[in-house]
């Protein structure tokens, strides 16, 4: 059976693999296992054949490499995202399903986090937290907007040995006006 775009992109390792990936980024397999480096290699070679065949990735360039052919990839136009459509032909299951998957991701990324042999929550800045507020669909269109345009700052950066990999998960519901009132 084939599988559903959101569950390609929502399996913990592939989701890790897509997030190499943004923003333009193109890698050969090698260079996102030195990012991944506790993903086996053949688990990554065998997730970013199912992301190939999902049409999530692309081989943008194949180099001949003793006697072997080292692929390039890239993330396909637009396919590394759930549209408005995917996600509103959702039933109330599906959304249940895939937002664990996407929790056991966060999860397993915090884990990892605490188990390195030397943590400062504080000094790394790591936390997580809730707030809730009140605000008007202008007001939180125009927040959104301003977090999206510091992500995508963000997201321009290359690997450098003064930038240490930062993960910002978000979750955001909202309530009925007149249960609030």
């Amino acid at each position: 059976m084939k599988e559903s775009k959101a569950d390609l992109i929502l399996h913990p390792v592939r989701m890790r693999i897509v997030q190499t990936l943004i923003n333009g980024k193109t890698l050969t397999a090698q260079e996102i296992g030195e990012r991944l480096k506790d993903i086996p290699q053949a688990t990554l070679y065998r997730q970013l054949n199912k992301l190939t065949e999902g049409n999530v990735l692309e081989v943008v360039a194949e180099n001949p490499i003793r006697g072997t052919v080292e692929k390039v990839y890239s993330l396909a136009e637009q396919s590394a995202t759930l549209s408005e459509t995917d996600v509103e032909s959702w039933s109330k299951n599906e959304h249940r399903e895939y937002f664990m998957k996407f929790i056991s991701t966060v999860i397993a990324d915090f884990e990892k986090y605490l188990t390195q042999p030397k943590f400062d929550m504080k000094k790394d800045g790591t936390g997580y937290r809730q707030v809730s507020f009140y605000a008007s669909d202008e007001e939180y269109l125009e927040f959104l907007q301003t977090l999206q345009q510091g992500i995508q700052k963000l997201l321009e950066n290359d690997v450098t040995p003064t930038r240490r990999k930062r993960t910002l998960s978000t979750i955001v519901t909202s309530e009925n006006n007149k249960s609030s009132l």
